[in-house]
């Protein structure tokens, strides 16, 4: 019986509902940890994750037994729930709907990792919606301003 075989490297990018600083600086290690286990238990690799105050990066290698909808939707709603029940915020924790989601070739995973982990040097030089809209540009993925996260400019 044949097996199937795949090699999938995908980064997703989402953000807190209201782009609030709401992921606290001090808890971004057991965030961390607890996505990685999500990851893991879709049959995905955690390659690299990394959490700004406002904003989430995660890179995996991605095993397609869930569609890519599916997959994000539970690991939003799971952290989410996780995020609330720790109590970190004095808000109600919650995510933006949608996400964005580009994908890499194996020849890119090191610098796409170095990216991943290095957001907040990154993001000294660069604001979140900066970023995303290179993303956006960069992938020539079409795009309507209108329907993108809520932006707040500081």
């Amino acid at each position: 019986m044949a097996n199937t075989y795949s090699q999938i490297y995908l980064q997703f990018v989402f953000a807190v509902k209201n782009r609030q600083s709401l992921i606290p600086q001090n808890q971004k290690k057991e965030l961390h940890k607890y996505l990685t286990a999500l990851v893991q238990n879709r049959k995905s690799k955690m390659l690299a994750v990394n959490c700004m105050p406002d904003h989430t990066h995660i890179f995996v290698g991605f095993k397609p037994v869930l569609s890519i909808p599916d997959f994000i939707k539970e690991i939003k709603v799971e952290s989410n729930e996780f995020i609330n029940s720790k109590k970190w915020t004095n808000y109600k924790f919650g995510w933006q709907e949608g996400y964005g989601v580009f994908s890499y070739s194996h020849s890119h995973i090191s610098s796409v990792i170095n990216y991943v982990l290095n957001q907040e040097e990154h993001h000294r030089k660069k604001t979140f919606k900066e970023e995303y809209h290179d993303f956006l540009k960069k992938f020539e993925v079409p795009f309507d301003d209108q329907y993108l996260f809520e932006f707040f400019d500081k």
